[in-house]
């Protein structure tokens, strides 16, 4: 018989009833799940950031009226925050509301927009951004009216 066997049996000897916490070392047991916590933390630390750098860039800094418009409702990432899902809405009135002109503008200042996201960031990597453009009203689009430029608008 095997001293792990041997063990069990005097353990089971012992106590009057098993239970799945009996023989666990409690250190591993009673551990909290603080790691996984804190990288759920971080990645909305990341996302508060980059929300608060694209707000001030559409809001002042954006010399194209169409996308002076835009407002970040939010920003959300992926498990390992390689991508950022940034929600915007378009404060145009429906009439002068063009979703392929706004996603063709959009997929072309995608990169000056992560370089900007870079410099307010510190990350080894800079993550891609993602954008879904909402309606004047706040509405989704309709299921073929999505997708401009190579993933970087749906």
């Amino acid at each position: 018989m095997a001293y792990d066997e041997r063990l069990r049996a005097r353990l089971r000897a012992l106590c009057g009833e098993l239970h799945d916490d009996d023989g666990v070392d409690p250190r591993k047991f009673f551990r909290s799940n603080r790691k996984r916590d804190q990288a759920g933390r971080k990645s909305k630390q990341l996302c508060r950031q980059v929300q608060k750098t694209l707000d001030q860039i559409f809001s002042g800094e954006m010399r194209d009226e169409l996308l002076a418009a835009l407002r970040i409702v939010s920003v959300s990432s992926s498990d390992d925050a390689s991508a950022l899902v940034v929600t915007v809405v378009a404060d145009l009135p429906p009439d002068r509301f063009d979703r392929a002109r706004i996603e063709v503008r959009l997929a072309s200042m995608a990169g000056r927009l992560r370089s900007e996201v870079a410099g307010a960031i510190t990350r080894k990597r800079t993550p891609l951004l993602v954008f879904d453009l909402l309606g004047p009203q706040g509405e989704l689009p309709a299921s073929g009216e999505a997708g401009a430029g190579e993933g970087v608008v749906r």
